[in-house]
């Protein structure tokens, strides 16, 4: 039987994604495995896999096209049969109108919605009792401790496949009721015409102003950032830490090694470092409990065009700095190619955001949930500085840092968050701990 293939999520935040290429022809005998086509998600462009087989019938959107999450994008089936007939509840497939990109490649505007109501088709037991779902997606599952049970598939006939499993954030549950009906938006395009931004005084549209369309990105980062910022009880400590011994160890280490480590590869040692040493502070907040991680997994925010991603550094406590400083130099050059995997830049246990770079002194970061925490790195700078020596005290010029943690009040109290801070100051102010 005929099979509609739906726009899959392939990143943890995915809401809509632009069909970039078809890497499949219709005709073309599918395998499980194979590419079908590229899409650009609000983090990465991702390749769109199917792990069934037959015979591709029909595609119902063109590249370039925006397309809402769950919304038909193709026909899977045998040789002579009819989209009419494919499932899962889907008769009459509505293709999305127009090239999907306005005037230099921009998304067009989305107007109007055609709704229709798709039968989701979800993972459901076979006659075994078993859920059906593929071999990597039952091993992702058991390294995550993920209930496939909970978990939607997106695969040929609701099966579960990898990129269910790892789009699962930690501590939370997915309906998935077998008859469960979700409405799908699916957008067809109409044609944008650039259009002015209003001005304030007038209403209408001012000499100059050009409005920006907004990308995948942007959407995403703009929608995760009011629902963190308003949905967790953010507050904020900041230390100041001499910076003096971290400075002469990077010296040290690039006298020692042509290996190419920064400060900022220190700086998320040292938090891995502190966090394994104060491991309360190293949760997360769900409904039923806290979860406190056996593991250190630091996102690193990287600026990238148009946006921000975090890609994640597994077990940085147990890593050398050499292994980090590479492993961060990858997962950057891909970032900004938009080559990372969705579990690249997923669950991490706490973050790092560093703007000494850019001459900031002091900022404070947002948290990126389900985390409780990130810390905030400042410029390091020369200042002037009371030294204490016994009954004595000198003032002396010396290289000094700024530090804010952000936390999550509902997991990290006052007390805990000062303690956290106070250990990483300590690791920076003393960096051989950090190899030993």
């Amino acid at each position: 039987m005929a099979t509609t293939i739906v726009m899959p999520q392939l990143s943890p935040t995915m809401e809509e994604g632009v069909l970039l290429k078809w890497t499949k022809k219709v005709g073309d005998k599918i395998n499980p495995g194979d590419v079908i086509a590229e899409v650009e998600t609000d983090k990465a462009n991702m390749d769109f896999t199917l792990e069934d087989e037959g015979t591709l019938l029909e595609l119902l959107v063109k590249e370039g096209d925006t397309v809402k999450l769950g919304a038909p994008v193709a026909i899977l089936g045998e040789p002579g049969e009819v989209a009419a007939t494919a499932t899962p509840g889907v008769r009459l497939p509505l293709p999305l109108a127009g090239e999907g990109r306005g005037e230099g490649g921009a998304p067009t505007e989305i107007k109007p919605e055609v709704t229709t109501k798709i039968e989701r088709t979800t993972a459901q037991a076979e006659d075994t009792g078993r859920v059906r779902s593929s071999p990597l997606a039952r091993k992702i599952a058991a390294e995550r401790g993920v209930d496939l049970r909970s978990v939607a598939g997106s695969g040929p006939g609701g099966r579960i496949v990898q990129r269910d499993v790892v789009s699962v954030p930690l501590g939370s549950r997915r309906d998935n009721s077998a008859d469960a009906v979700k409405e799908v938006s699916v957008a067809v395009p109409v044609a944008a015409q650039p259009s002015p931004l209003p001005s304030p005084a007038s209403g209408r549209g001012g000499e100059g102003d050009q409005k920006i369309p907004l990308s995948l990105m942007r959407k995403t980062i703009a929608r995760r950032l009011v629902e963190a910022k308003t949905t967790i009880p953010h507050f904020y400590l900041t230390m100041e830490a001499d910076a003096e011994p971290l400075w002469a160890f990077h010296r040290q280490i690039k006298a020692a090694t042509d290996e190419k480590i920064t400060l900022n590869d220190l700086c998320i040692k040292a938090l891995a470092v502190a966090l394994a040493r104060v491991p309360a502070a190293n949760s997360s907040w769900s409904a039923d409990g806290l979860l406190r991680y056996g593991r250190v997994d630091i996102g690193v925010a990287v600026s990238v065009e148009d946006g921000l991603i975090t890609p994640v550094v597994r077990n940085a406590h147990l890593k050398s700095i050499g292994a980090i400083a590479r492993e961060t130099r990858d997962l950057v050059v891909r970032a900004r190619a938009r080559k990372l995997k969705p579990e690249e830049f997923s669950g991490g246990t706490f973050s790092i955001s560093n703007m000494g770079m850019y001459g900031v002194r002091e900022f404070s970061a947002i948290i990126n949930p389900p985390e409780a925490g990130i810390l905030a790195i400042g410029a390091i700078d020369k200042r002037a500085t009371v030294i204490t020596d016994g009954a004595s005290e000198t003032i002396a010029i010396r290289r000094r840092m700024n530090l804010t943690l952000s936390c999550d009040h509902r997991v990290i109290d006052g007390a805990l968050g000062a303690e956290l801070l106070r250990e990483i100051v300590r690791v920076i102010e003393k960096p051989i701990g950090m190899v030993l």
